[in-house]
């Protein structure tokens, strides 16, 4: 349901976050887990649905820890709806297409025939391969690899500039949703695509460990982030959704320019993750947190996810070791 409305209804450009279709998402699959019928699912979706409207400020200008919460309030306001509709309370019923409801409020006329619908946008979703705002993923795999390829070290670098898709540009590359050079916090840091390439070709990876306030406000990436440039490109905005597009281009101090291209990622529908690279990035995040025995154990959980009960499943997670 995320995926569905997220694609026919989008709310960004109107001053919506995209935790607006999440609230549906989030009381159609508590309602499912509760086995609410039809009445009961549909008000809890009218409940949620109307009291979730969050602004889109949540991730512009200076951002604060609120971007991080806000989809998790999201799924406890959601929830808590789908419980007052088990009790009986009702919400408006033509939370889409009444009167100031949804479509006429700020998404549009849209249409879903929700009989028709399967599980295939589930198929269409895509993994992070680093720790990164999800447009970020094609320039920070083109920054790695030319790095790679050719060898070079950070404090050899003159200048980057980036072209990637008006999107990326918009969230993360200093376009419509703020400037993105002032970075002294990790929500700011997470959203700052000069910030993101520029502690890659630092340290070689982007972790939890770069998000930390230290290594923020350092001085080798306060430098370098504000020598790479964001551009949009029209070639990757009219190709973007069937891919995420950019071009990555580094000018080293001795003149050398060196560029890349591409034109998806690891992890990208086009390119998909393999459990390998899965379980290690899963692991490169956990380990400070759970031992070698019940990660293992989380991984196994996970494979057999159809077949493995959900008290089974949470009581490994209730014991971290």
């Amino acid at each position: 349901m995320q995926c569905r409305l997220c694609d026919v209804a989008p709310v960004r450009a109107k001053g919506f976050d995209h935790t607006v279709q999440g609230a549906y998402a989030v009381a159609a699959g508590v309602a499912r887990a509760l086995g609410l019928d039809a009445e009961k699912t549909a008000n809890a979706i009218a409940i949620s649905g109307t009291c979730n409207n969050a602004l889109r400020v949540t991730r512009t200008g200076a951002l604060s820890q609120w971007k991080g919460l806000a989809y998790p309030n999201t799924a406890f306001v959601g929830t808590h709806a789908a419980f007052l509709a088990y009790r009986g309370i009702t919400g408006p019923e033509e939370v889409f297409e009444g009167n100031k409801g949804f479509k006429e409020a700020f998404a549009g006329p849209f249409e879903i025939d929700w009989g028709k619908e399967g599980l295939e946008a589930v198929k269409a979703t895509i993994l992070k391969k680093y720790d990164a705002e999800i447009h970020s993923q094609s320039s920070l795999e083109g920054a790695l690899e030319l790095q790679e390829r050719h060898g070079f070290a950070a404090r050899a670098i003159a200048t980057v500039e980036i072209e990637t898709f008006d999107v990326a540009y918009n969230i993360i590359g200093g376009g419509e949703e703020g400037d993105k050079t002032n970075i002294r916090t990790k929500e700011e840091a997470d959203h700052s695509l000069p910030y993101l390439v520029g502690v890659a070709l630092l340290v070689g990876a982007v972790l939890p460990a770069q998000y930390s306030p230290h290594r923020i406000v350092r001085a080798d990436i306060q430098d370098l982030l504000r020598r790479i440039v964001v551009r949009p490109k029209k070639e990757y905005s009219d190709r973007f959704r069937g891919e995420m597009g950019c071009a990555v281009r580094v000018t080293l101090k001795d003149g050398r320019v060196l560029q890349i291209e591409k034109r998806d990622y690891e992890g990208f529908r086009t390119r998909t993750m393999g459990w390998g690279s899965v379980i290690a990035k899963f692991n490169s995040v956990a380990e400070p947190f759970a031992s070698k025995g019940v990660r293992d154990r989380i991984v196994e959980a996970v494979q057999n996810l159809e077949r493995t009960r959900v008290r089974d499943f949470t009581s490994i997670l209730a014991d971290l070791g």
